[in-house]
């Protein structure tokens, strides 16, 4: 029951101190810096998605020159 009403006191706090330092002003600035972030992770996202792919295609080419030139035994 303690641990209860020590649960309720600090949030209470916490919601005092949140409107006491800005409120919405501080998600707004939180949020338009998480968005920031959004783009540039998907940036990053599509950059790796586009090398990813171009060495894939590198990689089957190496692979079937490989098979193309080992000599095969008569038979």
């Amino acid at each position: 029951m303690i641990r209860f009403f020590f649960g309720v006191i600090v949030g209470i706090l916490l919601f005092f101190l949140f409107i006491y330092f800005g409120g919405g002003k501080a998600v707004k600035k939180v949020g338009e810096g998480l968005t920031d972030t959004g783009k540039r992770m998907e940036y990053i996202e599509e950059v790796i998605k586009k090398e990813r792919g171009e060495v894939g295609k590198d990689l089957k080419k190496k692979i079937f020159k490989e098979e193309k030139e080992i000599p095969q035994k008569a038979q």
